[in-house]
């Protein structure tokens, strides 16, 4: 039998059904009734998929009705190839005939074999087709959608038109896609009657015809349809980034401004057809024809406009920046590589049109240099970098940048070249400061500071720290600290005087070769204090000359002068006499040396070493180099202090050992000649604070913080680093804990390897201990200075005294300042606090006690700092706070309530009287509308803050936690948005309000402190106390996969090291996929500014190697980290330490060479090693 199926274009000449005849439904899964979804069975042997009559029509006809619309074809109706066909195409589909074919007799025992096989394959097609209909006429499928009552073709009777699936797929998410039988599959009514709206959106047309080729849009089953996909498959993606497919963008028409003032936005007339159905198909057409534009179009369309606007706006950067963006947009959609170049080009012939157009603005610049950076050379792209600064020398953005540049190109890197960079830039900055600080002084108010000229030297500031931490790294160390001892005596103890700034440096040289102690150091006076002393000194020692002759009196008689005859024979006659003695004494220098340079090749040749062969006496065992690179290492740590050369107390004829301990000392000695050129004066005392603050952080002082991290300088500093400050390893040692909880095998990495060497050198804590008490002087009753010093007695204190001791140990230094100053009162608070750390609450409650009761007798400039202190004292008092014990919390309010009341503060007897809680609210209230009319103003101090964490504290404590959130989100509402990510008090009371909603999140539920922590994570996104709380809290609130896409959001957005090092932490300490972990480092180190981070790639190379186990992937990061970041010296230690086992001896004794090459400084010798082993 042979079976015929229907032609496509008979089914295709189908006339469309009339309003009266009963529409079959689009959906057969849903029918819109009973008898409409039966009315047309099947009584063909072959099983139909679906019985609704949309689906029995070969589809194929789109394809052929799309051709014809988009060329513009009319063609009525498809051509129909003979009578049978027409007539079986105006009636309803029959079923499929089978003719019987005529066979020969002579093999009639085969047909009665053959037409019982038949009847058997009938009868099991029969029984397959019955179950079939049974499990919902899928054939094997139906079984998946067991909560399906009723399908399409099954013969049950249904009493509701629709149902709703309320579960999920599950497969959905196990294969990654939907399943195939579970697509809806549908075709237009009557696609000739479509507009060009919706056909040209869903197709896409060439000059060869359509590119979905008629077999597009194919049931299900066909194994052409298997093999192309859907809309989700490989080659249709392809086709979305064609650049001549078409798409459809629906753009409001815009409004005359008489229409925005209405109340209503009125509807259009081809808006109100579409909605009422009665929409022409030519008016769509011709509106769709404006809308519908492919990528080239939307390229020329985006150019016209972009044109448009940088002619009316020449002076907008904005519109220039977005040109220039949106070029390499246009270079991303193109393959080939020349017609990249071509647009990299024309970008750069844009920006040249708007620096040219702008020639003062840093954006533009900045952008035009990076545009050169991706097509000119190195050596080109220097020369480039050296004519503009030539012309903008004051800028701070533009020099930074520069030096970013010249650090980080390996082939061109010298540690002499760099740093006479710096030295160009610091002149340059200081130069620009000087002439700004002439004008400030001849402007009306002088007494005001510009903000310009605070910019200024805050970047001079920054440029500065840039170098010292450079010298740092490259194994400069001494001249590091040097340069800090040289500058802070530069610009905070610099005499009295008015000096020209050569006078100046003169001065300084008489200071710096004198001997006299420098900040830092025991007994350091401070520049001018030295100079007063010195003048002192030397007016004693006159007053005591001529006192002396006075006293002697008398005649003494004539005395005869020497002529200059005489003068020359005595000059001869030493000079011959000197010449004896030198020439005995270099014939025994002679006959001294001949015998080491013996026993010097003698001695190389018994530790292997031949230098008469080619190998140029080169370590050939890797262990001798583990060795050297450890001692290197500890030689670094120990050596940063800078010597001073004993060159009066050595005599020439000293010992041998001798002169070798003076040749080792003479390379840590730092010369004035050494730090002349990077010396600069600070006026402002925001410039002052801000190199006294960040000397403290670049020791690795503790300091309250001073700098928002929204900062440029703050992130210019964790970019720089080669280790993790403390503060940022204690938040990421809370987000281990938390991780590894609740894992039965916790991974045990953890970023300790990250940790400086600051706070355990004791000798560098006393450094930073006596730096700051003597910039006491200078920054009087500075609580965060004095801070940071009783912090830096106690580190001092603990490592040279081992034992526990019960007395704190800044309790001395902090007695000895109270004694110098009693009025300083945040002195006191300061100190009580570190009490309090070391569990002497009672002690701690005696010192806040005092400090308040003399409040009152002090001055009123002193008493405006009394919030600070009865914020301090409360907080204290809730830390020392336990769950059975409430009378922490009765002092809490005592102390409270005696600072919004405002009357005399008495010690705590008893509980708060109402009348006293009643008068403190309104107090507060009073104090609150005093700040809110200061904050909106812009003035935003210490003070404010600590008043509005009170008066939070105390509704917290008496209402309830929602009045106190409520008090700091009306502080929140007070300042403009543009200003809340400015400044470190609004963060600080950012992380206050957050810590309020976690104390109480089991009533406010977590929800909340969830959403107000992404908030906060807008404003702040590189705060480490914020994306702490982002990985605590996300990891009990949310899934793992939407934490992640958090922060891979906020990496993208706004990439910086911190957020990659969290993101980073969440996936290692989780033992999440390498894979990912892989992904997450690529992408960072991908990004132009992040590649230099050492610590980025110093927590690769430990990851390759602990966790992922590859040292040979840890190997290719060495060698590319290296290459990134040439001027870390502890990264190239890393390549010895931790990679020795794939790295060979020859290796290392090259890199070692490669590193002498770059000018690091290498303080040991392999030598040196080699005789140790020997």
């Amino acid at each position: 039998m042979e079976e015929k199926p229907p032609s496509p274009t008979e089914d295709s000449a189908a006339p469309p059904l009339s309003s009266t005849e009963t529409k079959p439904s689009l959906f057969p899964l849903f029918p819109l009734t009973a008898s409409s979804s039966l009315q047309t069975t099947t009584t063909s042997s072959a099983s139909q998929w679906l019985c609704n009559s949309s689906f029995n029509t070969d589809i194929s006809v789109i394809n052929n009705a799309v051709a014809s619309q988009i060329s513009h074809e009319t063609t009525q109706s498809p051509p129909q190839n003979d009578d049978e066909g027409e007539n079986r195409a105006q009636a309803n589909p029959l079923p499929f005939s089978y003719e019987i074919l005529e066979s020969s007799e002579s093999d009639g025992g085969g047909r009665d074999r053959e037409r019982k096989k038949d009847k058997r394959r009938k009868k099991r097609k029969k029984r397959n087709r019955d179950s079939s209909a049974e499990r919902g006429g899928f054939d094997g499928f139906g079984s998946r959608k067991s909560r399906v009552r009723a399908w399409a073709d099954s013969e049950a009777n249904v009493t509701k038109d629709y149902y709703f699936d309320s579960h999920g797929d599950r497969d959905n998410l196990a294969f990654g896609c939907i399943y195939r039988m579970d697509i809806a599959r549908y075709k237009p009514y009557n696609p000739f009657n479509l507009s060009g709206l919706h056909v040209r959106g869903l197709y896409w047309w060439n000059r060869s015809g359509s590119l979905w080729e008629r077999d597009g849009d194919v049931d299900a089953l066909d194994a052409k349809m298997k093999s192309a996909g859907r809309y989700w498959s490989g080659k249709y993606m392809a086709l979305e980034r064609h650049k001549s497919f078409k798409r459809i963008r629906l753009v409001a028409p815009k409004l005359s401004p008489v229409t925005m003032q209405d109340e209503f936005l009125p509807l259009s007339e081809s808006d109100a057809g579409v909605s009422h159905g009665a929409v022409n198909s030519d008016s769509v057409s011709k509106t769709s024809a404006s809308l519908e534009e492919s990528w080239e179009d939307e390229m020329l369309n985006k150019t016209r406009e972009f044109n448009k606007q940088t002619r009316e706006h020449p002076h907008d950067e904005k519109v220039w920046l977005a040109f220039a963006e949106f070029q390499d947009n246009v270079s991303g959609m193109q393959r080939q590589k020349g017609a990249r170049l071509q647009t990299l080009e024309k970008k750069i012939s844009i920006l040249e049109k708007a620096v040219e157009l702008n020639p003062d603005n840093e954006e533009l610049l900045l952008c035009l240099l990076k545009a050169y950076q991706m097509r000119d050379s190195s050596d080109v792209l220097i020369v480039r970098w050296e004519k503009i600064l030539l012309q903008h020398s004051g800028s701070y953005k533009l020099w930074r940048e520069f030096l970013h540049i010249v650090q980080r190109n390996f082939s061109r890197f010298k540690v002499s070249e760099v740093r006479k960079m710096y030295a160009h830039a610091i002149e340059a900055l200081s130069a620009s400061c000087s002439k700004h600080s002439r004008q400030v002084l001849q402007a009306a108010d002088p007494s005001s500071p510009d903000p310009v000229f605070v910019q200024l030297e805050l970047g001079l500031v920054d440029i500065f720290l840039s170098l010292c931490r450079f010298e740092w790294q490259a194994g400069y160390r001494e001249l590091a600290t040097a340069l800090f001892q040289a500058e802070i005596e530069f610009s905070l103890f610099c005499p009295p005087l008015l000096l020209t700034e050569q006078s100046k440096h003169r001065l300084f040289e008489h200071f710096w070769n004198s001997g006299g102690a420098r900040v830092g150091e025991e007994g350091a006076l401070g520049w001018s204090t030295w100079l007063e002393k010195e003048e002192e000194t030397r007016q004693r020692v006159m007053n005591e000359e001529l006192s002396r002759e006075n006293e002697g009196g008398g005649w003494t008689g004539w005395s005869e002068p020497w002529s200059n005859d005489t003068k020359g024979i005595v000059n001869v006659e030493n000079e011959a006499n000197n010449d004896v003695v030198m020439g005995d004494n270099q014939d025994e220098e002679e006959y001294k040396e001949v015998e080491p340079e013996v026993d010097t090749e003698n001695l190389l040749k018994m530790l292997g070493i031949d230098i008469n062969t080619g190998d140029g006496g080169e370590v050939n065992d890797a262990s001798t180099w583990i060795k050297w690179s450890k001692e290197e290492s500890s030689r670094d740590c120990d050596q940063w202090m800078p010597v001073r050369r004993k060159s009066d107390t050595i005599s020439p004829a000293s010992d041998e050992v001798h002169k070798t301990d003076e040749d080792e000392q003479l390379s840590r000695v730092v010369l004035y000649e050494d730090v002349n050129e990077y010396l600069f004066s600070l006026s402002t005392t925001e410039a002052r604070l801000s190199l006294l603050s960040q000397f403290i952080d670049f020791y690795g002082g503790k300091m309250s913080q001073l700098l928002c991290s929204n900062s440029p300088t703050w992130a210019d500093n964790i970019l720089s680093l080669e280790d993790l400050p403390d503060s940022m390893l204690e938040k990421l040692k809370c987000i281990h804990e938390v991780l590894t909880k609740t894992q039965n095998s916790p991974t045990g990495f953890s970023f300790e390897f990250l940790s400086g060497n600051f706070s355990r050198n004791a000798d560098i804590m006393k450094f930073i201990r006596n730096a700051v008490l003597l910039c006491l002087t200078v920054f009087p009753r500075n609580y965060m200075l004095e801070e940071a010093v009783l912090i830096s007695e106690e580190l001092y204190v603990t490592k040279m005294n081992s034992s526990n001791c019960m007395v704190t140990p800044c309790q001395a230094l902090a007695k000895s300042l109270l004694k110098s100053d009693r009025k300083d009162i945040l002195l006191c608070g300061v100190y009580a606090r570190r009490e309090a750390t070391y569990g002497n609450i009672d002690h701690a409650r005696k010192v806040f006690d005092m400090a308040l009761l003399s409040v009152e007798g002090l001055p009123v400039e002193l008493q405006s700092s009394a919030p600070l202190l009865y914020f301090w004292y409360a907080e204290v008092e809730l830390a020392n706070n336990t769950a059975d014990d409430h009378e922490s919390s009765c002092r809490a309010i005592h102390i409270l309530s005696c600072l919004g009341s405002g009357t005399k503060y008495n010690p705590f007897k008893s509980q708060a009287s109402s009348v006293l809680l009643l008068r403190a609210r309104q107090g507060f209230k009073e104090k609150l509308r005093t700040v809110w009319s200061s904050w909106v103003r812009g003035i935003v101090n210490d003070q404010s803050v600590a008043l509005i964490c009170s008066a939070a504290l105390f509704e917290e404590l008496t209402t309830g936690w929602d009045a106190g959130i409520e008090v700091l989100n009306q502080a929140f509402s007070m300042v403009l948005p543009e200003r809340r990510s400015q400044g470190y008090q609004l963060e600080f009371l950012f992380n206050y309000y957050i810590k309020m909603l976690q104390r109480h999140q089991r009533q406010s539920s977590l929800m909340k402190v969830w959403e107000s922590i992404l908030h906060g994570l807008q404003i702040y996104p590189f705060s480490p106390e914020l994306l702490k709380d982002v990985v605590e809290v996300g990891h009990y609130y949310t899934t793992s996969n939407k934490l992640r896409r958090i922060l891979d959001d906020c990496c993208y957005k706004k990439p910086s090291v911190v957020l990659w090092l969290f993101a980073l932490s969440y996936e290692m300490f989780r033992g999440g996929s390498h894979h990912r972990i892989r992904g997450l480092f690529e992408k960072a180190l991908s990004n132009d500014r992040l590649c230099s981070s050492v610590v980025l790639w110093r927590c690769y190379i430990v990851f390759e190697m602990e966790i992922a186990h590859d040292p040979s992937a840890a190997r290719r990061v060495f060698f590319r980290a290296i290459h990134a970041c040439p001027w870390s010296k502890r990264l190239w230690l890393d390549g010895f330490l931790k990679l020795n086992s794939v790295l060979t001896a020859k290796e290392l004794s090259d890199l070692q060479e490669v590193m002498r090459d770059k000018e690091l400084n290498l303080r040991t010798d392999i030598y040196e090693i080699l005789l140790q082993e020997s």
